[in-house]
């Protein structure tokens, strides 16, 4: 941590260069971040609660409130990461903007269209995921060729010739060799499948891309190239990045702005500096302090986090949210006003 600070825009990792054997250190990049209206999404008041049934005439006796409230927007070529623990909603959120799940209450507005007026033929085009684990979202029966362009080809988009070309740009687009597309996906490492989960997802040209620990399963090496290949493409395409993730270290490097979350809502939301700078929420600071830093000079300078469980997001049936409020700490930097409720 604290790799980016003076840094205003994210920043591709150095990369070692085999030839010197020496780190070579990224280009310092333009801030193409377009501001203001019109947004890429605009997600309000998202909400998602799973019934929990009895045995018996399967009445509801209470629901997971997974996602209460969440509310934010994604600009072109920005990087919106969501922060927070297992559990606390990170990945249902990605898969209700998506439209895997369907949403209790709130809206979602893709490229400016309700996401529910959209059809899933159509929604293809705007956004797209890529998954965790990059070996169980490959089909093993398919060729990796086939797998890129399976998008194309249910919609009817492209030829066989031309889904052949596609395939062959797309996996030099990702640092990839074009011969690779008739091999099979256990013939790859974890990192060259997340590449390919890339390309997958880079098919039908999307807006935005929900990336869903896309990284964590990787080594540091593999993690440092698929973080700056992501940086590369939304550099060229203009993408709008929602990524997932834990690890706190890579989302310093690759955010924008940052949405932490716990027990299903936003407790803080702002710009990355603001937010590894001048965290205000407890659990935000919490969340900082967990992470270990590398360095013996630094072995006493703070305490050990204190390890706590995460509170049940099980409700009574009757159950209401109360109402939030959030107070604005500094320019599009909001802190949850929830006094000790967090805890």
């Amino acid at each position: 941590l604290g790799s980016m600070t003076g840094n205003a825009v994210p920043t591709p990792y150095p990369v070692f260069d085999i030839a010197s054997g020496k780190l070579r250190e990224p280009e310092r990049r333009p801030n193409t971040l377009r501001e203001g209206p019109p947004y890429l999404l605009q997600v309000s008041d998202l909400s998602k609660r799973f019934a929990i049934q009895s045995k018996f005439l399967k009445r509801t006796i209470a629901r997971v409130h997974a996602v209460e409230g969440v509310s934010f927007t994604l600009r072109q070529g920005e990087t919106l990461s969501i922060v927070g623990e297992s559990g606390c909603g990170k990945s249902t959120t990605g898969k209700l903007i998506t439209g895997l799940h369907d949403r209790d209450e709130g809206r979602v507005v893709l490229a400016g269209r309700e996401l529910g007026a959209i059809p899933a033929v159509e929604r293809a085009h705007d956004i797209q995921m890529i998954f965790q684990d990059p070996y169980a979202s490959l089909n093993p029966r398919l060729r990796i060729g086939e797998a890129i362009t399976e998008p194309l080809r249910i919609h009817g988009k492209a030829s066989a010739t031309e889904q052949r070309e596609i395939a062959a740009s797309l996996l030099t687009r990702v640092g990839l060799q074009p011969e690779m597309a008739g091999r099979y996906p256990h013939e790859f490492s974890g990192g060259q499948r997340q590449r390919i989960c890339v390309a997958r997802a880079l098919v039908m040209k999307p807006k935005v891309i929900v990336a869903d620990e896309a990284v964590s399963a990787l080594d540091v090496t593999m993690k440092t190239q698929v973080v700056n290949l992501m940086m590369d493409l939304q550099q060229e395409m203009g993408l709008g990045f929602v990524f997932i993730s834990h690890d706190m270290a890579v989302v310093e490097r690759i955010s924008h702005r940052i949405a932490v979350m716990y027990l299903g809502e936003i407790v803080e939301i702002g710009p990355r500096a603001a937010i590894f700078e001048n965290p205000r929420h407890p659990y935000t600071r919490r969340l900082l302090g967990a992470v270990p830093v590398p360095d013996p000079a630094r072995r006493h300078q703070r305490g050990a986090a204190v390890v706590t469980e995460l509170r049940s997001p099980v409700r009574p049936p009757d159950y209401r949210r109360p109402v939030r409020r959030y107070l604005e700490i500094s320019d599009d930097h909001f802190v949850l006003d929830s006094g000790e409720d967090w805890q």
